[in-house]
């Protein structure tokens, strides 16, 4: 098995070595990465300007793919023909903070996984729910998490056009209560507009804000967490609300 890994944390975090180290453990590992920080990019396709690859190495020696562009970037990259060998998984992460509810539209990190499955390639991603405040992680528990679900959606062929968002609460192996599939929750985000000024005067703003939280209710990726359970969500990139079809229909257009 090829496994494509990815981020969008850049090719140097910490999180992308922990999952590339565990993803050999199942097969052969390309590395295709930003060269910075994408957090928060969305679903990106850079057309009006050359995207560049560049080779680089990993903390632990190996070797590794960067580019200039998004994370959903990497991956077409990847697999319109930077890498020429066929590649059967993308698997995107290990993101710091988790990515519930609506983060998902924002997140490089699902977004990758994302764009994988538009190529038809199973995606996978991969997050961590940290904490705030939290020093130095250990990504080893979400990395194992992340190689089981990899094998296991593998073995079972993962249906076409489905990717799966994994998010694995910051605790030890022993203290992770199990896996359940989950649904989208609730993100409850605190946003803030601070607005501030140059020296030339001029206005200029930082959005920010308290922490987000979430809805806890049962069956959903935050309530899930929040008991201790890692989260597994099926997302499809169908965005129709199908519920809303007949009542449009009924309108007089």
């Amino acid at each position: 098995m090829h496994i494509l890994v990815t981020n969008d944390d850049g090719v140097q975090a910490p999180g992308l070595l922990a999952l590339a180290q565990e993803m050999r453990k199942l097969g052969q590992v390309t590395v295709l990465a930003p060269d910075r920080n994408w957090s928060a990019s969305g679903h990106v396709k850079t057309m009006d300007r050359p995207l560049r690859v560049r080779e680089v190495k990993l903390a632990d020696g190996t070797p590794a793919l960067t580019s200039d562009g998004a994370p959903s970037d990497c991956v077409a990259l990847a697999l319109l023909g930077v890498v020429k060998e066929k590649i059967d998984l993308v698997v995107s992460g290990i993101n710091p903070n988790a990515n519930i509810g609506h983060d998902v539209t924002y997140s490089g990190t699902v977004t990758a996984a994302m764009e994988a499955v538009i190529a038809g390639v199973p995606g996978i991603a991969i997050s961590l729910d940290s904490k705030p405040g939290h020093g130095e992680l250990d990504y080893g528990p979400a990395a194992r998490v992340a190689a089981r679900i990899a094998a296991r959606a593998m073995a079972e062929r993962l249906p076409q056009g489905i990717l799966l968002n994994v998010n694995v609460p910051q605790r030890a192996d022993e203290e992770l209560r199990g896996i359940q599939i989950t649904r989208q929750g609730l993100r409850v985000y605190r946003d803030a507009l601070d607005e501030r000024r140059d020296p030339r005067g001029r206005p200029y703003y930082w959005i920010g804000g308290e922490w987000p939280t979430g809805i806890d209710e049962e069956g959903t990726d935050f309530g899930a967490l929040q008991a201790g359970f890692i989260s597994v969500t099926p997302l499809q990139l169908d965005l129709t609300a199908w519920s809303a079809i007949h009542a449009l229909r009924s309108w007089s257009w």
